[in-house]
């Protein structure tokens, strides 16, 4: 089953892959609007149309970089110098596979976000992504131009280590793209299934508390698609989700206007 699935990968289109991102923001758009967590008052078209020109900048920086991408798996695959080779993992191909998605998840994920909160010069472009107060499916890929680039470089990084295949880097973009979306949606789960979900993936209540405001709680949460990280390196936090304050506490773009979000990391404190 997993094998078809990677093998349906290596074969995909940059068109399927961004259907994928397509459709999954509609799903949760939709679920949203069933469902939802927190009953958000905003203009919910003008808001989306801000996160969605800047999820537009992360496809096309995305995909003006692919090349590297390819350039990496390619000289990986001949070098057999990744984690896979080295610990002969790779004669086992599920367990291969499962681990390749959980040290991309690590490494172009985990590693890549908390990075970015500790160092300020980094922090000040990943605010763009915590600036939104009214988070939604469509704050998933709300992230600065220079961002997408910083967050693409580690994917590089996360190939050379894991050992990546491009049918896998490309499972892993799309699962990754889809479990933000989820976690990121307005959606409201029972407490109960969503503290279940949390012991394996990073569920909706989760990944809100890292979107809280106010410290330690910003710095808390990082993960993507496994929550395991954050259990394993003690950033794991729970609040009471009816407590979360969503947004940076500052009024710079309220307005959620676009050339105050693009200008805000150049701006001075």
């Amino acid at each position: 089953m997993l094998d078809s699935v990677v093998s349906f990968f290596s074969e995909i289109t940059s068109i399927q892959r961004g259907s994928i991102l397509a459709l999954g923001l509609m799903f949760f758009w939709v679920i949203e609007g069933f469902l939802p967590f927190r009953i958000l008052n905003y203009n919910k078209f003008k808001h989306a149309t801000t996160n969605v020109f800047l999820t537009l900048t992360t496809i096309i920086v995305n995909f003006s970089l692919a090349f590297l991408i390819v350039l990496a798996c390619d000289f990986i695959s001949c070098s057999e110098s990744g984690l896979m080779s080295f610990f002969n993992i790779s004669e086992y191909p599920v367990l291969s596979i499962l681990l390749t998605l959980m040290l991309l998840d690590l490494i172009a994920a985990y590693f890549s976000h908390f990075i970015q909160h500790k160092i300020k010069i980094l922090w000040n472009i990943h605010m763009v992504h915590h600036s939104d107060k009214h988070v939604d499916t469509t704050t998933a890929n709300r992230h600065h131009p220079i961002e997408s680039v910083i967050r693409f470089f580690f994917t590089l990084v996360a190939i050379i280590i894991s050992e990546a295949s491009i049918e896998i880097v490309f499972l892993y973009q799309s699962l990754s793209v889809a479990f933000s979306q989820f976690n990121h949606a307005n959606i409201g789960l029972s407490d109960r299934f969503d503290k279940l979900l949390s012991y394996v993936i990073v569920s909706p209540n989760m990944h809100k508390v890292h979107h809280h405001s106010f410290m330690p709680y910003t710095d808390s949460n990082y993960g993507n698609i496994f929550s395991i990280w954050d259990r394993i390196f003690g950033t794991y936090k729970e609040l009471d989700k009816n407590k979360i304050i969503f947004g940076i506490d500052d009024d710079y773009d309220d307005k959620n206007n676009l050339i105050k979000i693009l200008k805000r990391p150049f701006r001075k404190f």
